[in-house]
């Protein structure tokens, strides 16, 4: 088996650090833009996420998954694996840092053999738009705009 590929997005919000640290972590905010989940989330402890923004691509919600903290160093960096299908899990990274105008996302993930990684980065890039929809309480963006 070969090494994963890797993507690497960086999307820049002109809110604080702190703002966009919780629309990523608190369920409630999360639940704005790609889902909510249940548990108390802390490094080497689980979270039970379901993800509902794929309803607004004409999917459904997806069933409740287990995915695993393995880093939370509030407010700046977040890495989870959340798992997919055959056993295999998706290992995702966000990192936040101050920039000039507000905050710096860097958000990173390994993609398996067998996933396009340009699928993968344009799920991502919907998905991060509709964090800036809901940090701005805008209109969410459509999938249309995304789809590979």
């Amino acid at each position: 088996m070969t090494a994963p590929h890797e993507i690497v997005l960086r999307k820049e919000f002109p809110d604080p650090v702190e703002e966009v640290w919780a629309a990523v972590t608190e369920s409630d905010r999360l639940g704005r833009w790609i889902g909510t989940y249940t548990g108390r989330g802390r490094p080497g402890g689980t979270v039970e996420l379901t993800v509902t923004g794929e309803v607004d691509a004409g999917g459904e919600v997806a069933p409740p998954a287990t995915v695993t903290i393995l880093e939370c160093d509030a407010p700046r960096r977040l890495v989870v694996d959340i798992p997919e299908a055959e056993g295999r899990s998706w290992r995702v990274a966000v990192d936040l840092t101050a920039g000039e105008r507000g905050t710096v996302l860097v958000f990173t993930q390994q993609v398996v053999d067998g996933v396009d990684p340009a699928d993968v980065a344009a799920g991502w890039r919907w998905y991060l738009d509709r964090l800036d929809a809901a940090l701005r309480d805008a209109d969410m963006p459509s999938w249309a705009a995304y789809a590979p």
